[in-house]
C-alpha cells in the first residue's frame, strides 16, 4: 500500500511582509520537495478586523519593510503608506484565500502569492472585492461565484476557524511551518528562512520517521 505523502502546513497571512518576503524561498522548496509533501495553508490572521489605518501604522510598517526586504530582496512599494485612510484589516485578504480554496484548492497558493504581489508590489486595495476579482480572472475562476462566496457569512465563519485553528496550534508568528507526519508535527520554520534550509529539515525528519 502506497505511504500518503506528509503535509508540509503553513501558517501565514497574505498581508503578512515577512510572508511576502518569503515566498520565493518557499515556493524553491516545494518545487524540489514536491514528490514529498503536499502543501496546506492556513490563514493565521495577523492583524483580522483591525481598524488602524496607515495614519496609525504608517512608520512602523514602513521600518519593517525595509527590514523584509534587505533580508529577502523582494521589492516593496512604499506609496501605499502615504494613503492615510488605507485601513490595515487583513481579513479580507484572507478570507479571499478561503475562497479559492473551495473553488480551486490546487491554485490557492498561486492566490495567495498573488495577493501578496497585489498588495506589496502594486498597492492595491485589499480592502475592495475587485482587487481580488481581477486576479482570479488570471485563474480561470468566475468572477460572479467568487464575489459571491467572498461576501457570504460562510466565508466568514470558515476564515475565522482558520485563525482559531492558528491559535490553537500555538502559531504566534508568521511565517510558519510545520511538518505533519502521520500524528506527528515536527516545527520547521518560524520567520523568514532559506529554500535551502527548508528542504534539509523537511529531508532530516522524513529520514529519521523513516528509519
Amino acid at each position: 500500500m502506497a505511504q500518503t505523502k506528509a503535509k508540509l502546513i503553513y501558517v501565514a497571512d497574505p498581508m503578512c511582509s515577512w510572508c511576502y518576503g518569503f515566498a520565493n524561498e518557499l515556493s524553491e522548496a516545494l518545487k524540489n520537495l514536491n514528490d514529498k509533501v503536499d502543501l496546506q495553508l492556513i490563514m493565521g490572521g495577523l492583524r483580522p478586523y483591525n481598524t488602524e489605518t496607515m495614519k496609525d501604522l504608517g512608520e512602523f510598517l514602513k521600518g519593517h519593510w525595509q527590514h523584509v526586504e534587505q533580508r529577502s530582496g523582494r521589492q516593496f512599494n512604499y506609496a501605499i503608506l502615504k494613503d492615510q485612510s488605507f485601513v490595515y484589516d487583513t481579513e479580507p485578504s484572507s478570507r479571499a484565500v478561503l475562497v479559492m480554496r473551495q473553488l480551486k484548492p490546487e491554485r490557492e497558493f498561486d492566490f495567495f502569492k498573488a495577493i501578496q504581489t497585489a498588495f506589496y508590489a502594486e498597492n492595491k486595495n485589499t480592502n475592495e472585492v475587485d482587487t481580488f476579482l481581477d486576479l482570479v480572472e488570471d485563474l480561470e475562476v468566475d468572477r460572479n461565484k467568487f464575489k459571491v462566496m467572498f461576501e457570504s457569512e460562510g466565508m466568514k465563519q470558515a476564515v475565522r476557524k482558520d485563525f482559531e485553528t492558528a491559535a490553537e496550534m500555538g502559531v504566534r508568528g508568521f511565517p510558519t511551518l510545520i511538518l505533519k507526519l502521520e500524528d506527528h508535527f515536527f516545527l520547521i520554520s518560524n520567520g523568514f528562512t532559506t529554500a535551502k534550509n527548508i528542504e534539509s529539515k523537511v529531508n532530516h525528519q522524513l529520514e529519521f520517521v523513516g528509519k
